[in-house]
């Protein structure tokens, strides 16, 4: 006996897969943190080292991949969600249907650039002295000319234009939409390299707070997903650019 496919049904799978989706995201974040909460002192003990060797630089670029997923997946959740509606209504129309894990580990490619990038610096930072045995800005000048260029970008064009792709995922995946496993993994490219565009110089202020402080982690990632879920054009990027450079400011004059 042949069973037929209704539009509801096919609305109910949708909803049903979401949900999976949604769990899977939030148990992958959980077991980041958790890894990153286990390891937050053995690391700060280890990463004590100015002469790196590749066991060292393994372990901080580990540290630095995990710490992405922790921070990153959970912003990504809404743009994560909206591909697997959009995939579903596809599959609804006689597309065949792509698994949303294509899409994550796309978006994740990206992340892992920059947790190689973030090693790299960390490693020049320690190698001339600026970055604290607690993996923290040692020089108040640096760290406070840091916050300055993070304040400085949130005002920036560039800021506003990776931002908006981050805060429309229905705009995004409208204009961006590729099929098959291999468009999947491209939008989810193309979705990282926009978030790290949106991101980075807050990233940067991990040197500045601490690289393995997870309750500067926790801020910025409400911080960036407030940015992600507030509307288009609204002034919360702009208002922590102002505090940004204000913070930075007053670092700079404890250091005259």
């Amino acid at each position: 006996m042949r069973l037929s496919v209704t539009p509801a049904s096919v609305e109910s799978m949708i909803r049903r897969d979401r949900r999976v989706i949604l769990i899977g995201l939030i148990g992958i974040s959980v077991l980041a943190w958790s890894y990153l909460v286990l390891v937050t002192d053995n690391m700060m003990m280890a990463i004590r080292f100015v002469s790196w060797t590749t066991a060292d630089f393994t372990m901080a670029f580990v540290m630095w991949a995990v710490m992405m997923v922790g921070m990153m997946l959970p912003t990504a959740s809404p743009m994560v969600l909206m591909f697997a509606k959009v995939n579903g209504n596809q599959h609804r129309e006689g597309e065949p249907i792509v698994s949303t894990g294509v899409f994550v580990a796309g978006y994740l490619a990206i992340w892992a650039v920059f947790a190689l990038a973030a090693t790299l610096l960390q490693w020049g930072l320690q190698a001339t002295g600026l970055l604290s045995s607690a993996m923290g800005m040692v020089n108040v000048v640096v760290g406070g000319s840091i916050m300055i260029v993070a304040g400085i970008y949130q005002w920036t064009p560039y800021k506003n234009t990776c931002l908006r792709f981050c805060q429309t995922p229905l705009g995004f995946f409208m204009t961006q939409w590729r099929d098959g496993v291999g468009g999947a993994f491209r939008m989810g490219l193309s979705h990282g390299a926009y978030c790290v565009g949106c991101c980075w110089a807050l990233m940067l202020l991990m040197f500045v707070s601490g690289v393995m402080n997870l309750l500067w982690m926790a801020v910025l990632v409400v911080l960036i997903l407030a940015e992600k879920i507030t509307p288009p054009n609204f002034w919360l990027s702009r208002i922590v650019g102002m505090v940004l450079v204000t913070w930075g400011g007053w670092m700079l004059g404890t250091a005259i």
